[in-house]
């Protein structure tokens, strides 16, 4: 994993899946091809959730399941999604393997357990960090990077002015 300085942070709490979709749509209408989503939480905090409102931010018709067990899907849209699963790996060898950095030339990557392969992390990338807020959830979104940084803090300011 990269070390950045400085990263521009937003937390945000959300009450049902349909917030935490919505809040990744709001991310994904930010993103461009190369662009890399390291997602992390515990079982059932609302990683797949949050790529299936990548995925809807990103125009993809159809269902956007986890690929825990066959550790890459390839969705198509206004650009394309690679939802990649690093839970069942043992090194991060199986992803490069499995062709997760070459979509990064053509696709938003969405790693979900990416704590498993930061030495895949490229230099820039965006990190949501998901977890248990009471009923809801508690979404962690960090830039790393000039331009995630600058993302973020956009959807930051658009937050607050809610």
């Amino acid at each position: 994993m990269n070390s950045q300085s400085t990263c521009q942070k937003l937390v945000v709490h959300t009450n049902s899946p349909a917030d935490t979709r919505l809040w990744a749509a709001r991310l994904a209408g930010y993103l461009q091809a190369g662009d890399f989503v390291a997602l992390s939480g515990p079982l059932g905090a609302g990683k797949t959730c949050f790529v299936q409102g990548l995925g809807a931010g990103l125009g993809i018709d159809g269902s956007i399941t986890s690929p825990t067990f066959i550790i890459i899907r390839h969705h198509r849209g206004r650009l394309p999604l690679c939802h990649a699963d690093a839970y069942r790996i043992n090194s991060s060898e199986e992803l490069e393997e499995a062709g997760l950095l070459e979509y990064l030339s053509d696709s938003v990557v969405a790693l979900e357990w990416a704590e498993q392969a930061p030495e895949l992390w490229p230099e820039q990338y965006f990190l949501v960090r998901l977890g248990f807020a009471g009923e809801g959830r508690r979404l962690d979104l960090s830039g790393h990077g000039p331009r995630p940084n600058q993302i973020i803090s956009e959807l930051a300011d658009a937050h607050s002015g809610n």
